[in-house]
């Protein structure tokens, strides 16, 4: 595990390994290929305004750089209204056009704000001042419960990169995980990138239901009781569509709740403060949590793929291991930007000249 997080991935694939061990078959994070994505798209090189996988660029507003993810077709509609105006702005009726025209004229605070209001992942470059530099394994509502299965069963929710990480590293430590997909929406990364889909789920059962059908949803809430552990990335509003309360989940079972979200949860946990709703992927918030390069100019430019998810992945899988591994069981907060930062911290990373 080298480049420019390898310092971080490899503090986290130690507590990884030694927790794993700790339940009885002890994990080498890199031997499982699972952190990088060389070789399933076709990459950029790093060090530019625009991520290697082109999907997320960084540019000058008013006060600062700000970043944005135009990686779900979607998205590239919301850009006018995101920026309070339409496409007679710029020069063509491509997105980037339009941010290069309007964003200068605008502060960041206010494009947070607006983007938090659409769903749109976009943030400030180095806006998350997180001075920890331990990996974020908080278990809140920690509890003592009686020993764990000798195969703990765990429920993977999640989909693209971070989440599924995750639960591969405790497919490999030995625990029976089920991947649950939506029939409707399955994992993007079956198609987009098929090799790393394998090597993030190959070890894990599958089980497809259609998360809009309350027949389905009770089937799936009565596998999370009948588990050890969650590993979710929907944001609390996401979970609630699909028929889950996460609170009252763990009211009624002794759960170990892994939640990766793009900028962790609040102090209610599963509120809808906006913040908590906040979406994120892994290049807008390693550019959050200043996971990024700085030129002598005072320019941010990427430094890596979507760093925030591998070091995310492997972060909250040992997390969830510890709690696994001293029969712990509650929240464990995975928030990606704030991760990052963490990692950016762990390797030294310079801050804004």
């Amino acid at each position: 595990m080298k480049g420019p997080i390898g310092k971080a991935l490899r503090r986290h694939a130690q507590g990884v390994a030694e927790a794993s061990a700790a339940l009885g078959r002890e994990v080498d994070v890199a031997a499982l290929g699972v952190t990088d994505r060389d070789g399933e798209l076709p990459l950029g090189p790093a060090g530019e305004l625009v991520s290697p996988n082109g999907a997320c660029r960084m540019f000058r507003v008013a006060d600062g750089w700000m970043a944005l993810n135009l990686a779900r077709e979607e998205d590239r509609d919301l850009v006018p209204a995101w920026l309070g105006c339409d496409f007679g702005g710029a020069p063509t009726d491509d997105p980037w056009d339009l941010v290069a025209a309007e964003a200068p004229r605008q502060s960041r605070r206010s494009l947070i704000e607006q983007a938090m209001l659409l769903g749109l992942p976009a943030c400030g470059v180095a806006e998350i001042v997180a001075s920890d530099p331990e990996p974020l394994h908080i278990v809140s509502r920690a509890w003592a419960y009686g020993a764990p299965r000798r195969t703990p069963k765990v429920v993977d929710l999640s989909a693209l990169w971070a989440g599924p990480l995750c639960g591969a590293i405790l497919a490999a430590a030995g625990c029976e995980v089920t991947k649950v997909e939506s029939v409707r929406r399955p994992d993007p990364t079956r198609t987009s990138t098929p090799g790393l889909h394998a090597r993030l789920n190959g070890g894990k059962a599958e089980l497809a239901l259609d998360l809009a059908d309350a027949a389905d949803q009770a089937k799936l809430r009565d596998l999370i009781l009948d588990a050890d552990a969650v590993i979710t990335s929907a944001r609390p509003r996401g979970l609630r569509s699909i028929g889950l309360d996460p609170e009252a989940l763990l009211a009624a079972r002794r759960l170990t709740w892994v939640a990766i979200t793009g900028y962790g949860l609040s102090g209610a946990v599963w509120s809808d403060d906006p913040w908590t709703n906040r979406v994120g992927f892994g290049d807008d918030t390693a550019a959050a949590g200043g996971l990024v390069a700085w030129t002598a100019a005072g320019e941010p430019r990427f430094r890596g793929d979507a760093l925030a998810d591998p070091v995310t992945g492997v972060a909250a899988a040992a997390s969830a291991l510890r709690a696994l591994a001293h029969e712990r069981a509650g929240v464990i907060d995975a928030g990606m930007a704030p991760i990052a930062r963490r990692a950016a911290i762990i390797c030294g990373q310079r801050r804004l000249p």
